[in-house]
């Protein structure tokens, strides 16, 4: 189940919001009725992270061995093509 709590909670509540997100769930912090941050287990932030890390070292390599640049619309197409198959 979705856990949206007031910010306050992180104070007032931790102990159970930890006990949430080491459980592998997110949980979503609003301030005055609107989101304002999402927390999540170290291990969490570090599976969706991981893979950005390793592409972004790659691009680098790839950009010192080469004079190609690619344009912001050209990889983003390629990135949607990726994600959508189109």
């Amino acid at each position: 189940m979705i856990q949206i709590r007031p910010v306050s909670d992180l104070r007032n509540k931790f102990p159970e919001i930890e006990t949430i997100v080491n459980n592998g769930n997110p949980v979503y912090l609003t301030k005055n009725g609107y989101g304002a941050m999402v927390v999540l287990s170290l291990e969490e932030y570090a599976s969706l992270t991981d893979n950005i890390e390793m592409k972004l070292d790659e691009a680098d390599r790839q950009a010192a061995v080469t004079d190609e640049r690619l344009s912001h619309e050209s990889v983003f197409k390629k990135a949607r093509s990726a994600i959508y198959g189109k």
